[in-house]
Protein backbone atom coordinates (compact mmCIF):
# COMPACT_ATOMS: atom_id res chain seq x y z
CA UNK A 1 0.00 0.00 0.00
CA UNK A 2 1.19 3.74 -0.91
CA UNK A 3 0.66 6.30 1.66
CA UNK A 4 -0.98 8.03 -1.30
CA UNK A 5 -3.90 5.20 -1.12
CA UNK A 6 -4.65 5.95 2.32
CA UNK A 7 -8.06 7.34 3.49
CA UNK A 8 -7.00 7.48 7.32
CA UNK A 9 -8.13 8.66 11.32
CA UNK A 10 -5.00 9.84 12.92
CA UNK A 11 -6.11 10.35 16.60
CA UNK A 12 -4.26 12.37 18.94
CA UNK A 13 -3.45 15.03 16.12
CA UNK A 14 -3.84 18.45 17.72
CA UNK A 15 -0.57 18.85 19.05
CA UNK A 16 3.17 16.87 19.15
CA UNK A 17 4.10 13.46 17.21
CA UNK A 18 -0.08 13.06 15.91
CA UNK A 19 0.26 16.47 14.61
CA UNK A 20 2.88 15.90 12.73
CA UNK A 21 1.78 12.51 11.35
CA UNK A 22 -1.57 14.06 10.24
CA UNK A 23 0.75 16.70 8.17
CA UNK A 24 3.13 14.42 6.73
CA UNK A 25 0.54 12.15 5.67
CA UNK A 26 -1.53 14.81 3.68
CA UNK A 27 1.97 16.28 2.76
CA UNK A 28 2.13 12.71 0.75
CA UNK A 29 -1.31 12.53 -0.63
CA UNK A 30 -3.65 10.52 1.99
CA UNK A 31 -6.88 11.58 2.76
CA UNK A 32 -6.21 12.20 6.74
CA UNK A 33 -9.01 12.54 9.17
CA UNK A 34 -7.38 14.44 12.52
CA UNK A 35 -8.96 13.60 16.04
CA UNK A 36 -8.46 14.99 19.48
CA UNK A 37 -10.43 16.73 22.01
CA UNK A 38 -8.48 19.76 21.38
CA UNK A 39 -10.35 21.92 19.07
CA UNK A 40 -8.22 24.75 18.86
CA UNK A 41 -4.95 22.84 17.92
CA UNK A 42 -7.34 21.09 15.69
CA UNK A 43 -7.97 24.45 13.89
CA UNK A 44 -4.66 25.33 13.94
CA UNK A 45 -3.71 21.95 12.18
CA UNK A 46 -6.27 22.57 9.52
CA UNK A 47 -4.82 25.68 8.80
CA UNK A 48 -1.20 24.55 8.49
CA UNK A 49 -2.06 21.47 6.07
CA UNK A 50 -3.27 24.43 3.16
CA UNK A 51 -1.36 23.24 -0.25
CA UNK A 52 -1.18 19.65 0.63
CA UNK A 53 -1.44 16.93 -1.79
CA UNK A 54 -4.16 15.30 0.39
CA UNK A 55 -6.98 16.37 1.99
CA UNK A 56 -7.54 16.54 5.89
CA UNK A 57 -10.55 17.19 7.45
CA UNK A 58 -10.60 17.68 11.67
CA UNK A 59 -13.82 15.78 13.70
CA UNK A 60 -13.28 16.29 18.29
CA UNK A 61 -13.52 13.43 19.85
CA UNK A 62 -12.09 11.39 22.60
CA UNK A 63 -11.14 8.43 22.30
CA UNK A 64 -12.00 7.31 25.92
CA UNK A 65 -15.89 7.54 25.03
CA UNK A 66 -17.37 5.02 22.77
CA UNK A 67 -19.83 6.77 21.40
CA UNK A 68 -17.72 9.38 21.13
CA UNK A 69 -15.42 7.17 18.86
CA UNK A 70 -18.49 5.52 16.84
CA UNK A 71 -19.63 8.68 15.69
CA UNK A 72 -15.85 9.78 14.78
CA UNK A 73 -15.27 6.89 12.56
CA UNK A 74 -18.92 7.12 11.11
CA UNK A 75 -18.18 10.82 10.18
CA UNK A 76 -14.50 9.61 8.79
CA UNK A 77 -16.57 7.34 6.88
CA UNK A 78 -19.05 9.31 5.11
CA UNK A 79 -16.46 12.29 4.53
CA UNK A 80 -14.18 9.99 2.82
CA UNK A 81 -16.16 7.62 1.43
CA UNK A 82 -14.31 4.34 3.28
CA UNK A 83 -11.61 4.39 5.73
CA UNK A 84 -8.29 2.01 5.24
CA UNK A 85 -6.11 3.28 7.86
CA UNK A 86 -5.82 4.32 11.51
CA UNK A 87 -3.19 5.36 13.53
CA UNK A 88 -3.89 4.84 17.24
CA UNK A 89 -1.93 8.31 18.81
CA UNK A 90 -3.71 9.86 21.28
CA UNK A 91 -1.90 9.33 24.72
CA UNK A 92 -2.05 11.35 27.79
CA UNK A 93 0.47 10.04 31.12
CA UNK A 94 -0.26 10.77 34.82
CA UNK A 95 3.01 10.01 36.39
CA UNK A 96 2.62 8.71 39.94
CA UNK A 97 4.88 5.71 41.83
CA UNK A 98 2.69 3.08 43.28
CA UNK A 99 3.40 3.74 47.24
CA UNK A 100 5.64 6.30 48.29
CA UNK A 101 6.56 7.32 51.42
CA UNK A 102 7.13 11.37 52.02
CA UNK A 103 10.59 12.06 53.68
CA UNK A 104 9.14 15.52 55.30
CA UNK A 105 6.22 14.21 56.75
CA UNK A 106 6.37 10.22 56.30
CA UNK A 107 3.18 10.05 54.90
CA UNK A 108 2.46 7.14 53.01
CA UNK A 109 1.35 8.13 49.34
CA UNK A 110 -0.46 5.75 46.99
CA UNK A 111 -1.11 5.43 43.48
CA UNK A 112 -4.75 7.04 42.80
CA UNK A 113 -6.85 4.86 40.95
CA UNK A 114 -8.53 7.91 39.19
CA UNK A 115 -4.81 8.41 37.80
CA UNK A 116 -4.58 4.59 36.97
CA UNK A 117 -8.00 4.61 34.99
CA UNK A 118 -7.66 7.88 33.86
CA UNK A 119 -4.38 6.74 31.17
CA UNK A 120 -5.89 3.43 30.81
CA UNK A 121 -8.80 4.49 29.20
CA UNK A 122 -7.24 7.16 26.47
CA UNK A 123 -4.02 4.99 26.42
CA UNK A 124 -5.61 1.26 25.72
CA UNK A 125 -9.32 1.85 25.80
CA UNK A 126 -8.92 4.46 22.92
CA UNK A 127 -6.74 1.97 20.63
CA UNK A 128 -9.43 -1.03 21.44
CA UNK A 129 -12.55 0.89 20.58
CA UNK A 130 -10.89 2.82 17.38
CA UNK A 131 -9.71 -0.27 16.11
CA UNK A 132 -13.16 -2.01 17.01
CA UNK A 133 -14.96 0.62 14.87
CA UNK A 134 -12.37 0.98 12.12
CA UNK A 135 -11.96 -2.72 11.37
CA UNK A 136 -15.91 -3.08 11.45
CA UNK A 137 -16.31 -0.03 9.32
CA UNK A 138 -13.48 -1.95 6.70
CA UNK A 139 -15.28 -5.46 6.39
CA UNK A 140 -18.65 -4.31 6.33
CA UNK A 141 -17.48 -2.12 3.15
CA UNK A 142 -15.55 -4.64 1.65
CA UNK A 143 -12.08 -2.44 1.75
CA UNK A 144 -9.05 -4.36 1.11
CA UNK A 145 -6.15 -3.53 2.29
CA UNK A 146 -5.77 -1.48 5.45
CA UNK A 147 -3.20 -0.86 7.99
CA UNK A 148 -4.02 0.23 11.76
CA UNK A 149 -0.78 1.16 13.76
CA UNK A 150 -0.41 2.08 17.20
CA UNK A 151 1.80 4.68 18.87
CA UNK A 152 3.02 2.34 21.81
CA UNK A 153 6.51 3.27 24.03
CA UNK A 154 9.93 1.80 25.38
CA UNK A 155 7.99 2.65 29.10
CA UNK A 156 6.01 -0.75 27.82
CA UNK A 157 9.12 -2.52 29.17
CA UNK A 158 8.03 -0.79 32.79
CA UNK A 159 9.43 2.81 34.00
CA UNK A 160 9.31 3.63 37.26
CA UNK A 161 6.15 6.34 38.49
CA UNK A 162 4.11 4.84 35.52
CA UNK A 163 2.39 1.69 36.14
CA UNK A 164 -0.76 3.06 34.24
CA UNK A 165 1.35 4.56 31.46
CA UNK A 166 3.67 1.39 30.56
CA UNK A 167 0.88 -1.11 31.49
CA UNK A 168 -1.30 0.60 28.97
CA UNK A 169 1.37 0.41 26.15
CA UNK A 170 2.37 -3.14 26.83
CA UNK A 171 -1.26 -4.05 26.55
CA UNK A 172 -1.48 -2.10 23.30
CA UNK A 173 1.97 -4.11 21.50
CA UNK A 174 0.12 -7.41 22.95
CA UNK A 175 -3.45 -6.42 21.42
CA UNK A 176 -1.30 -5.85 17.78
CA UNK A 177 -0.32 -9.16 17.85
CA UNK A 178 -3.68 -10.60 18.33
CA UNK A 179 -5.22 -8.17 16.18
CA UNK A 180 -2.70 -8.89 13.04
CA UNK A 181 -3.65 -12.67 13.84
CA UNK A 182 -7.41 -12.28 14.33
CA UNK A 183 -8.06 -9.53 11.40
CA UNK A 184 -5.46 -11.25 8.39
CA UNK A 185 -8.38 -13.25 7.16
CA UNK A 186 -9.84 -9.50 5.91
CA UNK A 187 -7.02 -8.17 4.54
CA UNK A 188 -5.93 -5.77 7.48
CA UNK A 189 -2.48 -6.00 8.66
CA UNK A 190 -1.39 -4.48 12.61
CA UNK A 191 1.59 -2.84 13.40
CA UNK A 192 2.95 -0.87 16.25
CA UNK A 193 5.70 1.76 17.03
CA UNK A 194 7.54 2.09 20.23
CA UNK A 195 9.38 5.14 20.66
CA UNK A 196 12.23 6.48 22.89
CA UNK A 197 12.30 10.44 24.18
CA UNK A 198 11.62 12.24 21.18
CA UNK A 199 11.66 16.46 20.46
CA UNK A 200 7.95 17.37 21.48
CA UNK A 201 6.60 20.15 23.21
CA UNK A 202 6.37 18.06 26.36
CA UNK A 203 10.30 17.37 26.46
CA UNK A 204 11.19 21.01 25.52
CA UNK A 205 9.46 22.25 28.20
CA UNK A 206 12.18 20.38 30.69
CA UNK A 207 14.98 21.90 32.78
CA UNK A 208 18.31 21.86 30.46
CA UNK A 209 20.05 20.02 33.29
CA UNK A 210 16.99 17.02 33.53
CA UNK A 211 16.72 16.69 29.40
CA UNK A 212 20.98 15.98 29.71
CA UNK A 213 20.60 13.44 32.65
CA UNK A 214 17.57 12.16 30.66
CA UNK A 215 19.82 11.96 27.02
CA UNK A 216 22.93 10.68 29.00
CA UNK A 217 20.86 7.00 28.62
CA UNK A 218 20.41 7.29 25.23
CA UNK A 219 23.40 5.73 23.19
CA UNK A 220 22.77 8.28 20.04
CA UNK A 221 23.11 11.32 22.74
CA UNK A 222 20.13 13.57 21.36
CA UNK A 223 16.10 12.91 21.25
CA UNK A 224 14.43 11.49 18.27
CA UNK A 225 12.21 13.68 15.96
CA UNK A 226 9.13 13.39 14.87
CA UNK A 227 9.64 13.23 11.70
CA UNK A 228 11.99 9.87 12.54
CA UNK A 229 9.07 8.23 14.06
CA UNK A 230 6.96 8.94 10.62
CA UNK A 231 9.23 7.03 9.11
CA UNK A 232 8.34 4.10 11.15
CA UNK A 233 4.67 4.95 9.79
CA UNK A 234 5.73 5.39 6.61
CA UNK A 235 7.37 1.55 6.40
CA UNK A 236 4.52 -0.05 8.13
CA UNK A 237 2.06 1.03 5.83
CA UNK A 238 4.07 0.39 2.51
CA UNK A 239 5.16 -3.06 3.43
CA UNK A 240 2.81 -5.46 2.65
CA UNK A 241 4.53 -8.26 4.31
CA UNK A 242 4.75 -6.39 7.81
CA UNK A 243 2.07 -7.45 10.99
CA UNK A 244 1.51 -7.96 14.04
CA UNK A 245 5.01 -6.59 15.15
CA UNK A 246 6.50 -3.81 17.24
CA UNK A 247 9.61 -1.27 16.07
CA UNK A 248 11.70 0.17 18.60
CA UNK A 249 12.82 3.92 17.30
CA UNK A 250 14.61 5.07 20.63
CA UNK A 251 18.37 5.96 19.48
CA UNK A 252 19.16 2.42 21.38
CA UNK A 253 17.74 3.05 24.78
CA UNK A 254 16.96 -0.38 25.12
CA UNK A 255 20.08 -1.89 23.91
Amino acid sequence: MNVSDLKVIVTGAASGMGRHFALELAREGADVIACDIDGAGLADLAEASDGASGTLGTVRANVAVESDVVSMVQHATDKLGYINGLINNAGIFRDHLLVKVDKKTGTLKKLPLDLWQAVIDVDLTGPFLCTREVAAQMIENGVRPGVIIGISSISRHGNPGQSNYSAAKAGLVADTKLWAAELARYGIRTGAIAPGFVDTPILQAMRPEMLEKLLSGVPVRRLGTPQEIYQGIKFIVECDYFTGKVIEIDGGLTI
